[in-house]
């Protein structure tokens, strides 16, 4: 998130956030691969992953806070390129982000869009959730 925050308000090159990122303080606490696979689709991918939540956000994207934005497109990545994580675990991380980082209630916009979302993008794990 925040190095998606930090490209999206400098515009720094992916390179540079991602250098920062490995520099930073906790990083030796992270899962390396999937901090590199999810920084391969987001660093260039996340217009277009918050463009797919299009149909189910209540504002232009670029009305979007860039905390929203951010938590957004990692949200709706994951959703989308990582079926085996549960939709309900991807959701819950974002919701606790945006409880952090966001806004007052804003956690609730984000459960609110991600819901949404994963009802097409998890509409087969969702459905199997039901009959069980």
């Amino acid at each position: 998130m925040q190095g998606l925050y930090q490209r999206r308000l400098a515009g720094s090159p992916p390179a540079d956030v991602r250098a920062d990122l490995v520099a930073s303080r906790g990083y030796e606490r992270a899962d390396e691969a999937y901090f590199d696979e999810l920084w391969r689709g987001l660093a260039e991918g996340a217009d277009a992953s918050v463009g797919h939540l299009a149909p189910v956000l209540d504002r232009a994207a670029a009305g979007l806070s860039p905390i929203e934005w951010a938590i957004l497109a990692i949200g709706a990545w994951e959703l989308e390129h990582r079926p085996e994580i549960p939709y309900r675990v991807v959701i819950n991380e974002a919701v606790e982000l945006a409880k952090v980082f966001g806004a007052t209630d804003g956690y609730r916009y984000i459960n609110g869009v991600l819901d949404k979302f994963a009802a097409g993008a998890r509409a087969a794990e969702i459905a199997a959730l039901a009959q069980s």
